[in-house]
This record gives C-alpha cells, sequence and structure tokens, in this order.
C-alpha cells in the first residue's frame, strides 16, 4: 500500500506545508489517530498549524477517499490512512487501542438480495470489541 504522502503527491494534490505536515503524521501501519493527535504531532514539525488546518485538511481527505472516518466507540473520530484495502477494525474496550484487521470469510457477511430492501451497497463497517493483552491481563 502506498503511504498517504506518496499517494497525495501521484493526485498532484496541492502540498502546502501544512497539508503536508498532516500527510507526514498518518504513516505506519494501525494508524488510527484523532484530530487532536494529529495537531499534536503535527505541531512538532510546523508548530504554527491551527486545528481548524488540521480538520479542514482531515474533512478534504476523507471527502477524497484518502482517508477513512472511523468511530470506534465512545471516544472521538479516529482517521485511518488505510483507505485502499478493505478491512475491519479490531477495539479493545478498555483501553481504546484500534487495529486494522482482514477477517477470513468476510464474504459471508454480505447481505443477500432479497434483504436488502431495493439499497445498493456501497460499504460495510463492522469493528469487533474486545480487551488487548495488556487490559485483558489487568
Amino acid at each position: 500500500m502506498a503511504e498517504l504522502l506518496e499517494r497525495l503527491q501521484s493526485r498532484k494534490w496541492r502540498l502546502t506545508a501544512q497539508r503536508r505536515a498532516v500527510a507526514e503524521v498518518l504513516r505506519g501501519e494501525h494508524v488510527h489517530l484523532t484530530a487532536e493527535a494529529i495537531h499534536d504531532l503535527a505541531r512538532t514539525r510546523l508548530p504554527e498549524i491551527s486545528i481548524a488546518t488540521v480538520y479542514n485538511t482531515l474533512n478534504e481527505l476523507v471527502a477524497m477517499g484518502e482517508l477513512l472516518e472511523v468511530s470506534a466507540g465512545g471516544g472521538p473520530k479516529r482517521y485511518d490512512p488505510n483507505a485502499r484495502q478493505p478491512h475491519q477494525h479490531l477495539v479493545c474496550l478498555r483501553c481504546g487501542d484500534l487495529r486494522d484487521v482482514s477477517p477470513i470469510g468476510e464474504a459471508a457477511l454480505e447481505i443477500p438480495e432479497a434483504q436488502r430492501h431495493g439499497y445498493r451497497l456501497v460499504d460495510v463497517d463492522i469493528v469487533f470489541r474486545g480487551l488487548c493483552p495488556t487490559c485483558a491481563q489487568q
């Protein structure tokens, strides 16, 4: 999977210093950061970046299909740069750790035509919940 920054460059998206700082923060596997965490990390690269700029950039990236907005429980939304590979999420009920997972038999999750009520399916969002190894030991 190409990193977010590489995908944005290939799309010829105008990479201002602020946009670059946000994209650079969203690197690696199992990245699911809140807007506030993205802002804090982006400020280490660009101290003058505002939270409004971070939100505007995140909203634009979600609209472009380059980021997924993930709601996995009672906390704030998180942003996932793994927008290209089909996957679901696994969240720890205690600490909130969030991981990408690809369940076996995912095709079995499809709704039969007779139960779709005329809907054309475009996406599925399933969140598996449990306790991570650290929280399970507590």
